[in-house]
């Protein structure tokens, strides 16, 4: 599903990039439901359309990506037609990214960690982050270098360069102890109610069954997680991130969670 001219696409302030839909809601959804309740524009790319998942199909997971975008309260989304189990690191991928991300000049990008089981997860995080690279380099003219590419893109209007200010990592596939986590003990709910509204994917079927938790365990198993990462700042349910950065403190005293 093209997503519209750039002149309509006002700017975020957070872009969370994944490799599939249904991937932000099981990493960072409560996060993106918690910016947009503090006023913040929020967005959603999935690179892949879910055509090859063991259940449901393309089509399903669009509208039931539509559905969890309106319980998280983003204000944009779009899927990028990237072959879904082939996400790449290639220079037509990373080009796609980088449009994207010059028509809705986040400030934050949220990408997922760099290692984990799925390699369309850890590809996501490479290819994400170079496209944030090449997203700001000012003689970069990414419609005519997709042209040349050969990949037919809907027409836009040049677009200017964009580099977010702060890149950061949702951890929640990948064991890895989080820079920091976000308090989303108010949003759980509604969190976890974006996830369930994949209903090809989390409903109780035969097909996939060996693969899947039933129904009755995936509330289990997401507040279980959340709870943990709560624990570990003094809330009830958290979301976990990294960043790569040195963490800048002005005022010792404001520094949050209690040390002992």
């Amino acid at each position: 599903m093209p997503g519209p001219p750039s002149e309509l696409t006002p700017q975020l302030d957070i872009l969370a990039i994944a490799a599939h839909r249904d991937d932000v809601e099981q990493t960072c959804g409560g996060t993106l439901l918690k910016m947009a309740q503090k006023g913040q524009r929020t967005g959603i790319l999935d690179l892949a359309r879910g055509e090859m998942g063991t259940r449901g199909t393309a089509a399903e997971r669009e509208r039931e990506a539509k559905e969890a975008a309106r319980l998280m309260q983003v204000c944009w989304r779009e899927a990028l037609d990237i072959s879904d189990g082939r996400v790449e690191n290639t220079w037509v991928n990373r080009l796609k990214i980088a449009r994207v991300i010059r028509r809705t000049r986040p400030r934050v990008v949220i990408l997922p960690y760099w290692k984990g089981r799925h390699p369309d997860h850890y590809t996501c995080s490479i290819v994400g982050y170079e496209a944030c690279f090449l997203a700001g380099l000012k003689k970069l003219e990414i419609e005519a270098s997709l042209r040349a590419e050969g990949t037919a893109m809907e027409a836009e209007d040049m677009l200017p360069p964009h580099r977010p200010f702060k890149i950061i990592y949702a951890t929640l596939y990948y064991d890895v102890r989080p820079t920091f986590v976000v308090d989303i003990s108010e949003q759980f709910e509604q969190r976890f109610a974006a996830l369930i509204a994949y209903k090809s994917q989390f409903e109780d079927q035969q097909e996939g069954s060996a693969l899947f938790p039933a129904r009755n365990e995936i509330r289990d198993r997401i507040h279980s997680m959340a709870r943990f990462y709560g624990m570990l700042a003094g809330v009830k349910y958290a979301e976990p991130f990294l960043q790569k950065e040195v963490g800048l403190v002005e005022d010792l005293t404001t520094v949050p969670v209690q040390s002992i």
